[in-house]
């Protein structure tokens, strides 16, 4: 692992780019917005797809998280913990003290107090006191619980095998006494967009919240809010952070996609798009429908050979393949956050067996959809829950 010096840190490398929202209402759509859907019904199909810049306030604006848990750690210099990669995205707020923050292929980069970054994709990483600290696995710290997936995690590290080396590295709180501790919260959330997204797959690495800061008022004032909840300790101060943690990240994300985008390429090319952005648009409101490729080349107003040649280059997959993942995006979601049976998700679709949406599932998501109902019936026996 590398340990590099600190005297020169790099970016992480966020350009500017702006994106508009035409009416304030586009912000509470989603893709289960009672409105879109009600409307949908009732007309069967939309009278005129959706713009542009509409799917991206859909989808992107209309961001949400679901936390999974979040942590108050206290350690007292010197100390470094690495953050193993893990599906869901980490979120880090530094309310005391200061820090260094390394990623595979990143110098390290400093953060100071009152200071947030998010890493959209759960990347393994380090945070550190020094970067010339040796780390300890965050797993490994003891941990106690304050309220529902809300803990206070610092001191010794959790009982060791008795085979454990007495050269082990040292743990978070060591230091000189009365050193002031570093206070970092920190969290695990779970975005509405499918992690096979092609935004996620856009996102840089981190994005730190004080870069972003100047061109999203609300920012500032969120880190404000959470420094204000450290400094005065007060009852419940754990669950408003996680709760303003939500929040934060979910503006760090809108701040980037309105502000900091790197150059328009790829999916986001695609969207802007005039001609393709409306049928890349209508996809993704309407997942279930039955689209072909003379039905996309319709909407475009082009050829079928004309569109499917366009579409292909813009965003190197064909019509085809690129309807079936947002099928599958919206087949996974249903079936491991809303507990959908398979059969049920596969005749939603318009699959003619369970046998055939099992095999398009893995082709795309990687392993088929039982998995992941295993999964949650496991998760539901865990916690108590009726499957």
């Amino acid at each position: 692992m590398e340990q590099g010096k600190a005297s020169k840190t790099a970016s992480l490398g966020i350009r500017c780019r702006r994106f508009h929202v035409g009416k304030a209402e586009m912000l509470d759509y989603s893709s289960e917005s009672p409105a879109l859907l009600e409307g949908s019904a009732a007309r069967g199909a939309p009278d005129a797809p959706p713009r542009p810049a509409d799917l991206l306030s859909r989808i992107l604006l209309g961001l949400r998280l679901d936390g999974v848990e979040y942590g108050r750690c206290v350690m007292q210099p010197p100390w470094a913990v690495a953050y193993p990669a893990r599906p869901e995205a980490r979120f880090h707020f530094v309310a005391r003290g200061g820090c260094w923050l390394w990623l595979p292929g990143h110098d390290w980069v400093r953060l100071d107090a009152g200071d947030a970054v998010l890493l959209p994709r759960g990347s393994f990483h380090i945070l550190a006191s020094a970067p010339d600290v040796p780390c300890v696995d965050i797993e490994s710290l003891s941990r106690t619980p304050v309220a529902d997936n809300i803990y206070l995690i610092g001191g010794a590290p959790r009982p060791a095998s008795p085979a454990s080396s007495a050269s082990s590295p040292p743990t978070p709180d060591e230091g000189p006494p009365g050193a002031p501790n570093d206070i970092v919260f920190c969290g695990a959330m779970r975005f509405n967009l499918d992690p096979l997204h092609p935004l996620l797959a856009m996102m840089p690495d981190a994005m730190r919240a004080n870069e972003l800061a100047t061109r999203d008022p609300s920012v500032p004032a969120l880190l404000e809010a959470m420094e204000r909840e450290v400094a005065l300790d007060r009852i419940g101060a754990c669950g408003m952070l996680a709760r303003l943690a939500d929040v934060l990240a979910a503006c760090i994300i809108r701040a980037w996609v309105e502000c900091a985008c790197s150059d328009a390429s790829g999916w986001i090319a695609a969207v802007q798009c005039p001609r393709i952005g409306k049928v890349i648009a209508a996809i993704h409101t309407e997942p279930e429908r039955d689209w072909t490729v003379p039905a996309l080349a319709d909407l475009m107003g082009a050829s079928r050979s004309s569109f499917a040649e366009l579409f292909t280059r813009t965003l190197g997959e064909s019509p085809a393949r690129y309807v079936t993942r947002v099928r599958m995006f919206q087949a996974r979601r249903w079936i491991e956050r809303e507990g959908m049976r398979v059969a049920v998700a596969a005749t939603r679709l318009g699959y003619d067996s369970e046998a055939s949406f099992s095999r398009a599932f893995k082709r795309v998501i990687g392993h088929p959809p039982g998995a992941l109902r295993h999964k949650r019936a496991a998760a539901d026996r865990r916690e108590g829950r009726q499957p």
